[in-house]
């Protein structure tokens, strides 16, 4: 089942305290954005990639562009929130069909995952990837716990989400005028009253934020050669 997909590339990263955007830094020998373009390169139902990146990091794409010939890939300019990012990218996407949003720091989605999201958003209209909380979560006020959440309903939130295309850019738009940020594309959605589907993914899809994820990226790489 055929889709499109955005990949916000323009984040700092600061967290990473590399000094350049993180989705540069190696990762066995590659930059990290590269890791995660391949899933849906190689993806035959993946019809469009669009990379939202920095004025500054153009020609490094650009490069790569020529130099692979990767016909799938459109460029976009970042904004300077995640979010708005997103919605430059919605505008240069065709608009119908299903729409993917995926961290460019998620290198290891499975297609299967990517399969499913697809397939429920055709059916209605939003899903997110996600995996069950395995941590006990306490509610505290400051350092103090006033609260510990029965951790049976909740739920760990990663990308991609898939949006039918109408639906996604319905809601940046509103949430744009409504001058509302959201912490993930799913809770504009979710402003309108619509409901989100969640489909497992699995642990192994992190998103590298930190040096220590670089770690945890290393061994997941290591695992998957030996399965």
């Amino acid at each position: 089942m055929n889709y499109q997909v955005i990949i916000p590339a323009a984040g700092l990263g600061k967290r990473m305290g590399a000094g350049i955007n993180k989705l540069l830094l190696k990762l066995e020998d590659r930059p990290i954005i590269l890791h995660t373009l391949d899933t849906f390169i190689q993806d035959p139902d993946c019809q469009k990639i669009i990379v939202v990146i920095n004025e500054s990091d153009q020609h490094f794409f650009e490069d790569h562009l020529q130099k692979h010939q990767w016909e799938k890939i459109t460029l976009a300019k970042g904004g300077e929130e995640r979010q708005y990012s997103v919605l430059n990218g919605l505008e240069v996407a065709d608009p119908e069909g299903v729409i993917l949003v995926h961290d460019g720091a998620r290198p290891f989605v499975q297609k299967a995952v990517i399969a499913q999201l697809v397939q429920s958003a055709v059916q209605s209209g939003a899903a997110i990837a996600a995996v069950p909380v395995k941590d006990t979560i306490k509610k505290t006020e400051g350092l103090h716990v006033v609260e510990t959440i029965n951790r049976s309903s909740l739920w760990q939130v990663q990308t991609p989400q898939a949006f039918r295309f109408s639906l996604l850019y319905e809601a940046h738009k509103q949430a744009k005028k409504d001058q509302f940020l959201g912490t993930d594309d799913s809770s504009l959605v979710e402003r309108l009253g619509h409901s989100v589907q969640i489909v497992q993914s699995d642990y192994d899809n992190i998103k590298l934020t930190t040096p220590e994820d670089l770690f945890f990226a290393k061994v997941i790489m290591e695992k998957r050669l030996k399965i």
